[in-house]
Formats: C-alpha cells, sequence, structure tokens
C-alpha cells in the first residue's frame, strides 16, 4: 500500500473510500468543475473511462472550487451536471481543495510525487493573458489538471489542464500503464 493509496477519501455520495479501494488498476485523477472553459472535457473523460474501464483503468474526479469559483454546487448538484450533461459515469468524490492551506491530502500526495506537469502547451500564459495569476509549480494550476497513477498506487505522470482526453501523450501513457506487463 502506498501513501496515496490510504488517504482517506469519500465519494460523492459520503461514503467512506480510498484509493486503496482501486489497488491494481491504473487511475487518471482529475480536479474537475463544472463552469470553466475546459469543462467539456468531462465527455472525453468518460469516453477514456468506457475503452479502458475492462482493462483495469479508471478516472477519478475530484470537483474543485479553487479557481474563479467555478464549481460553486453542492456535491449532489455536481452529480446531478455530471450525469446529465456528459453522462457521466466514471467515480466522483466530494468537492475538496487541491491548491493553498485548504489543500486535501490526496493534493498534497500528488503535487509532492509530481511537482511539475508536461504538456503545459502555453496554459500558464494564457491564464496570464486573462490578468490571472498563475499558481506556480507544484501547486495545480486550473481545473483538469491529471495525475495519472500507475497498477503499483504510485503516481507516474501529471498533465496539464488544457491536455485533453484524447491527447496522444496522455492515451499513450495510459496505455503504457495498462499494458506494460503484456
Amino acid at each position: 500500500m502506498t501513501a496515496i493509496q490510504d488517504v482517506p477519501l469519500k465519494t460523492i455520495k459520503g461514503q467512506d473510500s480510498s484509493l486503496a479501494d482501486y489497488a491494481g488498476q491504473v487511475l487518471l485523477v482529475v480536479n474537475v468543475a463544472s463552469k470553466c472553459g475546459l469543462t467539456p472535457q468531462y465527455a472525453g473523460l468518460e469516453t477514456l473511462y468506457e475503452k479502458y474501464k475492462d482493462q483495469g483503468f479508471a478516472v477519478l474526479g475530484f470537483p474543485a472550487n479553487d479557481f474563479g469559483a467555478q464549481e460553486p454546487g453542492s456535491n449532489e448538484e455536481i452529480a446531478t451536471f455530471c450525469t446529465t450533461n456528459f453522462g457521466a459515469s466514471f467515480p466522483m468524490f466530494e468537492k475538496i481543495g487541491v491548491v493553498g492551506p485548504d489543500k486535501h491530502p490526496l493534493y498534497r500526495e500528488l503535487t509532492g510525487a509530481l511537482p511539475t506537469a508536461q504538456n503545459d502547451g502555453g496554459f500558464r500564459e494564457r491564464l496570464a493573458g486573462y490578468g490571472m495569476k498563475p499558481n506556480e509549480a507544484p501547486e495545480v494550476l486550473w481545473n483538469f489538471e491529471k495525475f495519472l497513477i500507475g497498477r503499483d498506487g504510485e503516481p507516474v505522470a501529471r498533465f496539464a489542464p488544457d491536455t485533453a482526453p484524447d491527447d496522444a501523450a496522455l492515451v499513450g501513457a495510459i496505455e503504457k500503464e495498462l499494458f506494460a506487463s503484456e
């Protein structure tokens, strides 16, 4: 069991959980938001989940209201939004903080293990261009940042928020973890 797998979590319905519940699977942990320009990524995340779930893969969504107050809803409202608008069936967890003093221990572990994201195609500069002050590494930059966790429970890759779920680098990293032992 890894430190990340030991972190207590709650599902979006309030049930106790942890990443240990997904032991042996490849996980894509994503901080999500309903009112963000990147919110359409929910559809792509669901497509990824559907494509690979039978091979031992799961997308895990963690709503966060840390960036531009783009996730103001309750857990119940978030769950309804995701299923109604995007047909999201991947596991969702309760709303948490992913940056700053209220950062959830899961994100403390993730950002400590992987302090920088790959595939940052200028998203940081675009945020600055909109007059926003982007977080410095190792903090999460924005909604929809993605952390890939291998079957052994260890973080293996981190992708910038604007990395689309069908991006070749992301899909390649997922497939590498899924099929490494084959």
